[in-house]
């Protein structure tokens, strides 16, 4: 189910079980971590997630889970946030191209990716009003962020679909395109960022993790940016991007710490 690709120091991973919209079980997700563990270990400078068919991905597979004996734990304490995890601790600028149905699971995949392009077709939100379950995989901190509270339980209440322009204007995420240009813009957004100064890309990826998660203000965002910086002055990238800057020269970085 899971197809990875390596081109031009940049991991291309897709989601590739459009019979059933994508929708991952248990084995899937092991696959879809092995995907990035390698795409880590070839050492690539940029990564693409997508899908196959008409949705990028529907959630969780539960066409063969039964209720009342259902790992639940298991599935999401363990092995789907284990895998955001890694997402999101890739080593590299990771990219998503959204279309159709972006939800349960499937919308955690987005949350952990760094930047998410989006179709105008997608279809964002939270539908488990009708399974008597709840939104996972980081949906509750990703709306009360960007929607504030009242806006997420009426999506939650209501089980409404957001458009990707609709999420994209409510700053869930980056950019939306037309669906048939969403997998060549993201592509592309892919190449630029492999011929970056990875190690900077890096640091401002770190930055923007710890203002997430640990909710740092302004003069501690400052200081971990001097910090950052100053460990940057000990790569070559550093080094190329003032040196080409003094040269009038486009610079070649290497991404090497």
């Amino acid at each position: 189910m899971i197809e990875l690709t390596i081109d031009n120091n940049v991991a291309y991973v897709v989601l590739n079980a459009p019979e059933k919209m994508n929708a991952l079980n248990e084995a899937a997700v092991v696959e879809l971590d092995a995907a990035y563990a390698s795409a880590e270990e070839a050492g690539v400078r940029a990564l693409v997630l997508r899908g196959e068919g008409r949705a990028f991905c529907a959630g969780r597979d539960i066409s063969a889970v039964d209720p009342r004996t259902d790992d639940v734990q298991g599935y999401l304490g363990g092995l789907v946030t284990g895998l955001m995890h890694r997402m999101s601790s890739f080593p590299a600028p990771t990219f998503a191209a959204a279309h159709g149905a972006c939800l349960g699971v499937g919308l955690g995949l987005l949350i952990a990716t760094d930047v998410v392009y989006v179709a105008d077709t997608a279809k964002i939100g939270s539908p488990f009003a009708n399974l008597g379950a709840t939104l996972d995989s980081g949906g509750h901190a990703l709306f009360v962020e960007r929607l504030g509270a009242h806006r997420t339980l009426d999506l939650i209440y209501s089980g409404r679909l957001m458009s990707g322009a609709e999420a994209v204007a409510s700053g869930l995420f980056s950019q939306v395109f037309p669906a048939d240009e969403l997998a060549d813009a993201t592509a592309a957004a892919a190449v630029r960022a492999s011929t970056g100064a990875t190690q900077a890309f890096l640091a401002s990826k770190a930055l923007v993790q710890s203002l997430r998660d640990e909710r740092l203000g302004l003069w501690q965002s400052m200081t971990a940016e001097t910090l950052a910086q100053a460990a940057l002055c000990d790569t070559e990238d550093y080094r190329e991007g003032f040196a080409a800057f003094q040269q009038k020269r486009k610079p070649a970085f290497t991404g090497i710490a």
